[in-house]
């Protein structure tokens, strides 16, 4: 089974989609399985991060601006503006596909994770997931 879900960023930072892709694993009416998670961008990426501190994210979106800078002189592909390249940078550095168990019709997450869309780019942009589920 494959779905697709869709998220409206606003600019960098960490967007939760659990309940978006757990209700995927709801309308499958499956009990027990594989949810891969597959974001079809190159300047965003997918992480299983804290969900109930902002400041995890928070320090985590700093992390990643301190050692992927915008404006390196380095940058060639700068057709999009700065962030253009380290978007790119930050998105191979992370991930771009997440596969995760469900069991009982429950993603098997720990009690403080959830997925996220990395937001790399400073402008806001519809980031599109591609949700497969299999048994």
């Amino acid at each position: 089974m494959i779905r697709h879900i869709r998220m409206q960023t606003r600019g960098s930072g960490l967007y939760e989609i659990t309940s978006a892709v757990q209700s995927v694993v709801d309308d499958s009416g499956r009990d027990e399985g594989l949810c891969t998670v597959l974001i079809r961008h190159t300047s965003a990426s997918l992480t299983i991060q804290e969900n109930a501190d902002p400041t995890a994210r928070h320090d985590l979106e700093q992390w990643m601006q301190r050692h992927v800078p915008e404006g390196d002189p380095h940058f060639t592909h700068t057709l999009e503006g700065p962030d253009d390249m380290p978007s790119h940078i930050r998105a191979a550095l992370t991930q771009t596909s997440l596969s995760i168990p469900f069991e009982r019709g429950r993603l098997a997450l720990g009690t403080w994770q959830g997925l996220f869309i990395w937001e790399h780019r400073q402008r806001g942009s519809e980031r599109r997931c591609v949700v497969h589920l299999s048994d």
